[in-house]
């Protein structure tokens, strides 16, 4: 059937039926409600000349649509209705079924050509690429999917997520789990050599970039005597930075760097340009917006000029 059928035919008739009243009563009693295909799609849902071109025409461009041509004094198609609904339930939404009243729409069963009922059509991109008529089993059925979707798999775009579905969580890289299984064992040394490794492979890693700064920060911090903080002498540059690590390693990032924004205020040369590349390597950890960083970032302009 690829090819023989031009589906747009009934645009035009969409378009100017989507009012209710074009629409056929509501579906079988007894059927269950649409189960969802895992996409912004149901999986099994009811067509009419009105919607058919966005809902088989249009969609069919994204993921397989099975067209599913019945009606509601045709033995066989209850026999075969509830195999396909089965099976487009199970499908993940890698194809969905799209069911047809033909006594209701009898222009969709005109445009296919069909000749006895239940008959099953196959749409990719827009056009029929398949059918089979009359009742057969599942396992058939799937296996003639199967094929169809092989062979037309890659012209299909796939599924809009549904609204609120969580993204796919992106694979784990199995070197950042053994660097923060080091750094969860306490193993700061190893962590950070990790992940001076992955940063020197990968310089647009932002993860392991930003995480070799504050370790490398944590690492130097714990290292200076807690006395510093009282003990550290004015004109002691190296003392005030090392002051400087304790107060931000106790989360007080203000003191900090006030304490290096006044070594800067009153030194000059080598003293100074140590102090401001120290304060400008504690403002990395941070997110620049934070306003204890703004505010620093003003003051430090102060000192300098």
């Amino acid at each position: 059937m690829s090819g023989a059928v031009d589906l747009s035919v009934l645009k035009e008739r969409a378009d100017a039926g989507r009012a209710q009243a074009n629409r056929p009563a509501a579906p079988p009693a007894g059927r269950a409600p649409a189960p969802s295909s895992g996409g912004a799609f149901p999986s099994v849902y009811d067509v009419t000349e009105a919607d058919f071109e966005t809902d088989v025409v249009a969609r069919s461009g994204q993921v397989l649509v099975l067209v599913d041509l019945w009606a509601t004094w045709c033995e066989p198609c209850k026999q075969l209705s509830p195999t396909l609904e089965a099976l487009a339930a199970q499908s993940g939404g890698s194809w969905v079924l799209a069911k047809v009243d033909v006594d209701a729409n009898p222009r969709i069963a005109q445009l296919f050509g069909v000749q006895s009922i239940p008959t099953v059509v196959a749409i990719v991109a827009g056009q029929p690429v398949s059918a089979f008529a009359g009742v057969q089993p599942a396992g058939q059925i799937q296996g003639w999917i199967d094929d169809i979707l092989a062979k037309h798999g890659a012209e299909l775009t796939g599924a809009p997520a549904a609204e609120g579905a969580e993204p796919e969580p992106e694979p784990e890289d199995p070197r950042m789990v053994a660097a923060e299984n080091k750094l969860n064992d306490g193993d700061i040394d190893g962590a950070l050599a990790d992940y001076k490794d992955i940063a020197a492979a990968e310089p647009e890693n932002v993860e392991a970039a930003s995480l070799v700064r504050n370790l490398e920060f944590v690492a130097r911090a714990q290292k200076h005597d807690a006395a510093t903080l009282t003990d550290a002498a004015p004109d002691d540059v190296e003392a005030q930075l090392a002051a400087a690590d304790i107060e931000l390693l106790n989360q007080q990032p203000e003191a900090a760097f006030d304490r290096i924004i006044k070594v800067i205020s009153r030194t000059a040369g080598d003293e100074r340009t140590q102090a401001r590349t120290r304060l400008l390597e504690l403002f990395e950890l941070f997110d620049p917006a934070e306003t204890f960083v703004v505010a620093a970032r003003r003051k430090l302009a102060t000192a300098l000029y």
